[in-house]
């Protein structure tokens, strides 16, 4: 399993296009994503007008999400790299990398907070409508 780590640039190909952005297939076990913002440093009004599927593209790797293992991807950093040889980027080794958990693994809340605040919230949005 190939290790990605942040600042990397990598080669994959396009898998799917949705309007927030690309899934790009990077080894037979990993995928990715290109934000819409990430395709290009000019405005696109849609993905479908930059890439497409089967596209074989260079990506920089933003983020790997440990947690989840998702990874953001760059198509724009890599086409600014081109474009300014002088750019430089930052690469992080296994032990000094981001690490980046959109949720608390460690907690195991599940929904009893939910519900044990579910009366109070109830009532607070009760006492708004009424003015």
């Amino acid at each position: 399993m190939t290790i990605y780590r942040i600042g990397d640039i990598v080669t994959g190909t396009v898998t799917g296009v949705q309007s927030y952005g690309a899934f790009v297939q990077l080894d037979s076990h990993t995928q990715g994503l290109i934000h819409i913002s990430e395709c290009r440093s000019a405005y696109i009004p849609k993905v479908q007008d930059e890439l497409q599927v089967g596209q074989v593209v260079e990506v920089m790797i933003l983020d790997v999400d440990e947690y989840d293992h998702k990874i953001s991807l760059s198509r724009r950093s890599v086409l600014e790299v081109k474009a300014n040889p002088h750019f430089v980027v930052k690469k992080f080794n296994n032990d000094d990398a981001h690490h980046h958990y959109w949720t608390d693994q460690r907690a195991n809340l599940g929904f009893k907070t939910v519900v044990k605040a579910l009366p109070a919230a109830i009532q607070e949005g009760l006492d708004r409508l009424k003015g």
